[in-house]
């Protein structure tokens, strides 16, 4: 026979239905303790007095410095040029007279194009021409006699648009679909 040390009075059977109420007890108790912010006594008063201590004056003082620096032995010399008070742009005395042209035809790219220019004091004439993406030659030509420039822009040939085929197709997937499954 099991023999207790509680008088059979006091003696507590375990009951399972009790024990999860006993935990949500206690649960709730820890929570209600818990839930109150700290309780801290209250700090010291500051009554002190200001302190009366002065700090004594120094009694080192340094020195003069011995050393002086010495005086540079080098001075720069004077700049040999001298500019002038103020710059006069020069210019001929004589009309600009020139003649130039250009043209570059390179049928690997299909740049096609070229300008010609010529010029006799204000009188200013000239031409350039251009191969367009569109199969169109583009033609500018323009005169300045030295009250603006007046150009007048031509074209030759009729605006080509072919169908785009694209010829660049996306290599295959790498990767197979998973197989379907059926149940």
């Amino acid at each position: 026979m099991h023999k207790s040390f509680f008088p059979s009075s006091l003696h507590i059977r375990s009951n399972k239905k009790l024990v999860p109420q006993v935990a949500v007890l206690a649960c709730v108790a820890v929570v209600a303790l818990c839930d109150k912010p700290p309780v801290y006594a209250p700090p010291p008063p500051a009554y002190a007095p200001a302190p009366s201590y002065h700090a004594p004056e120094p009694a080192y003082h340094a020195p003069e410095p011995a050393y002086h620096a010495p005086e540079p032995a080098y001075h720069a010399p004077e700049p040999a040029y001298h500019a002038p008070n103020h710059y006069e742009p020069e210019y001929p005395d004589v009309p600009p007279k020139y003649n130039y042209n250009y043209g570059v035809a390179d049928g690997y790219s299909g740049a096609n194009f070229g300008h010609s220019e010529s010029r006799d004091g204000y009188k200013t004439e000239g031409s350039y021409t251009v191969d367009l993406p569109d199969g169109r030659k583009q033609i500018v030509k323009y005169v300045d006699n030295g009250d603006g420039l007046v150009a007048e822009v031509t074209y030759e040939g009729e605006a080509q648009y072919p169908e785009y085929k694209p010829t660049y197709k996306p290599a295959p997937p790498s990767y197979a679909p998973p197989p379907p499954t059926y149940s």
